[in-house]
């Protein structure tokens, strides 16, 4: 679940994030990061999340020194202040990448360096955040996340992805597979098995389910799971996990280094999550339920009965379906999350200004994770094995990440 803000708030959050309530300075910072990067795509967020929040814990780690390093290179003055560092950091990542935000991003900047007392530590802790920023931006140049490129399909062979309504484009971010990852050794380190044969009993049975409850106009779709589909439609992974995570790491009062370090992992396992569903997505380059059902009676399975009119109640992203980018995206954070706090026993409440009346309990990540499965069927947009194999995958991203990365330190 995750709260979107929308652009007509987002002057107004970003200026009083830091008077509000919170538990620290990286707390707020992350506040206002999910706000700057809201109108970017749920990808780009993932992005923006993991560099932002790794530049964050750079540069608490260099005053704190309590985990091991990502960079390594940033060294802090005795004393020098890890919430100045905090706030510088996050403060000159985000004005970099987002230049059109430098006003309100120094307003913030402003009130949450004018909390801190000056001092020589205060100045030291600056300089620190906006050296671990540089050298974090550094790091990102040349990624892979630029040229964007798009994918059109070689056949139109039954299972085969093809171009989905309402506007038949291209499949987009086919370059999102070869973004570097963050905490893993390569995008496809963890590429999925293939998915079911048209001719299976799983794939008619995922095939039937979608297409009942899928619809646009389904008297099988029950109001709660039509909020969820809706919400989850318009919340990608990191606006929900990182919200869900201010909740729980402030209800355990965890202390602002071991804050930074879980922002941090949690990120960075969404972005390569995300990255990874992209291998998997343009290697088996597998057909959407909306084209899959419209060509029901050409699969070669006798059992699925096609329907040339079949519209899905939520519109279908452009790129194939197999596996599911929202549950690898939330497999892998929730997978960090169950790890750094617990699984279960937390209070989470995630709502959407955008949707009124749809507020969201949550008592364990795996059932926010649930959701997101039942959202992407119930929405129509994905097959029930599609989110069962990006969930998998999201979960051993995001082992890989926290074993891997950010380790508590061996003095």
């Amino acid at each position: 679940m995750t709260h979107r803000i929308g652009a007509a708030a987002v002057a107004a959050s970003l200026l009083l994030v830091p008077t509000a309530a919170h538990a620290d300075v990286v707390h707020d910072w992350n506040t206002i990061m999910l706000t700057t990067i809201s109108t970017q795509s749920p990808f780009a967020q993932a992005r923006f999340g993991a560099i932002t929040q790794l530049a964050v814990f750079e540069a608490v780690n260099a005053c704190t020194r309590e985990y091991e390093p990502y960079l390594g290179t940033v060294i802090a003055p005795a004393g020098a202040s890890p919430e100045a560092a905090a706030i510088a950091a996050a403060h000159t990542v985000l004005k970099n990448y987002f230049p059109g935000s430098a006003q309100l991003l120094d307003a913030a900047r402003a009130m949450s360096l004018g909390a801190i007392p000056d001092s020589q530590q205060k100045t030291d802790g600056i300089k620190v955040g906006e050296v671990a920023a540089a050298a974090m931006i550094v790091r990102r140049f040349n990624d892979g996340s630029v040229p964007l490129q798009t994918f059109l399909p070689a056949s139109i062979d039954p299972g085969v992805w093809q171009p989905t309504p309402p506007l038949f484009g291209p499949g987009i971010l086919l370059n999102w597979r070869n973004v570097t990852p963050f905490g893993i050794r390569s995008s496809d380190q963890f590429r999925l098995r293939p998915p079911p044969a048209l001719t299976s009993q799983k794939y008619r049975k995922a095939y039937d389910e979608v297409k009942t409850v899928g619809e646009m106009h389904s008297t099988e779709r029950p109001k709660d799971r039509a909020d969820v589909a809706q919400y989850y439609a318009i919340t990608p992974p990191t606006q929900v996990f990182n919200l869900a995570a201010q909740q729980v790491s402030i209800a355990q009062n965890r202390s602002l280094s071991e804050n930074a370090r879980a922002f941090a992992l949690i990120n960075m396992a969404i972005s390569d999550a995300l990255v990874s569903i992209f291998d998997t997505k343009y290697f088996y380059v597998f057909w959407r339920p909306v084209t899959a059902i419209r060509a029901g009676d050409t699969d070669g399975n006798p059992n699925t009965e096609g329907d040339v009119n079949w519209t899905p109640f939520i519109t279908t992203p452009s790129f194939p379906g197999y596996a599911s980018a929202h549950a690898s995206g939330c497999g892998a954070a929730r997978k960090v999350a169950e790890l750094l706090f617990g699984a279960g026993g937390h209070t989470i409440t995630l709502s959407n200004p955008a949707l009124a009346n749809v507020v969201l309990q949550y008592t364990t990540f795996h059932d926010i994770t649930e959701d997101v499965d039942d959202a992407r069927v119930y929405a129509g947009i994905h097959f029930r094995f599609d989110q069962d194999a990006g969930n998998r995958l999201g979960r051993q991203v995001g082992e890989y990440v926290v074993e891997h990365n950010l380790r508590p330190r061996r003095d």
